[in-house]
């Protein structure tokens, strides 16, 4: 080899050197392991700041799609994403997960999250700052919380989630039962008695043990007596006196008060006519603050000056305006 030659080669070679070790320095500088990634995802988890651990949890998964922490970054997407407002994203995100991973062994949390994200979509943005009835909203993530939450306890029996899933379904069936008795008082505006007496007895089949009932059989009573058939009156009139005789519709004899139910506001025509024109308000039921623990105890607070839930001003004025 000539010797023009073999400093060609040699020249090569250090620039073939050099090269590596650029590369190898950037690679060090730039590209992090996927442990030193969800390391830094858990910080962002652990300080609340859940836009950069979405961002990066989807990065790591894009990144190491079948690492050792893909499964679980899934899982902490779905936290995230509920943890942030996002619940159609964390909605999402569960079901996607229970789709690729069904027996995966903390699938039950998918199911858990996906529950409360649909509780949380069946909640309104003034429930935590002031009284509100949610059984008078739309009840359809409820239904859909119900039967996520009720899928969790079925399938997985001895999930650390599953008591606290009772509990919220016990709630919800309890909020579904009411909105039933809500949809019976509007059908009673409107003059449709037998599909009031029909969401009546739906409560009283199918929502047992929740503080509807009372007022199920009640409507059901008031329905079939509007109907003239007083025959059907007998025996959930029977049932209401002897199950639950404080019902304010029930008189002290046990017979059923058919106008207690009337309301005694003055309608428009009677303010406007200075009671001369009456029309009779047609019947509503609601005996939540004989029967439901937590009206009862929340009025017991508000009559003892014990409420301490803060207003909306009070809240977003940091309490100046009380």
């Amino acid at each position: 080899m000539s010797l023009k030659n073999l400093v060609i080669v040699i020249l090569l070679l250090n620039l073939s050197a050099c090269a590596w070790f650029s590369q190898e320095e950037d690679e060090n500088k730039g590209i992090m392991t996927e442990k030193d990634f969800y390391e830094k995802i858990q910080e962002s988890l652990n300080s609340n700041n859940w836009s950069v651990a979405i961002s990066n949890l989807q990065l790591l998964e894009s990144q190491f799609p079948f690492g050792k922490y893909a499964e679980q970054g899934q899982l902490e997407l779905i936290f995230a994403h509920y943890k942030s407002g996002d619940f159609e994203s964390s909605i999402a995100a569960a079901d996607r997960f229970v789709r690729l991973h069904p027996q995966h062994k903390n699938v039950d949390y998918a199911f858990y999250v996906k529950g409360l994200s649909q509780i949380s979509q069946s909640e309104g943005f003034l429930d935590n700052y002031m009284p509100t009835d949610s059984s008078m909203r739309d009840i359809g993530d409820a239904r859909l919380a119900f039967n996520t939450l009720t899928e969790l306890i079925k399938g997985y029996p001895d999930s650390p989630y599953a008591l606290d899933a009772r509990q919220r379904l016990i709630n919800i069936r309890n909020r579904l039962a009411r909105a039933e008795i809500h949809v019976a008082n509007y059908y009673f505006t409107r003059g449709a008695h037998m599909a009031a007496a029909n969401r009546g007895r739906y409560v009283v089949e199918n929502f047992q043990q929740t503080p509807a009932v009372p007022d199920g059989l009640a409507v059901m009573i008031q329905a079939y007596k509007l109907l003239g058939l007083d025959d059907l009156t007998e025996n959930p009139l029977q049932v209401l006196r002897e199950n639950y005789p404080e019902h304010p519709s029930i008189n002290e004899d046990g017979t059923f008060n058919y106008k207690q139910s009337l309301s005694d506001s003055k309608g428009i025509l009677d303010r406007l006519s200075f009671g001369l024109i009456k029309r009779e308000s047609p019947p509503k039921f609601d005996s939540r603050e004989t029967f439901d623990r937590p009206t009862i105890e929340g009025a017991r607070e508000k009559k003892n000056g014990k409420t301490e839930t803060s207003s909306l001003l009070n809240r977003i004025t940091f309490g100046v305006f009380n």
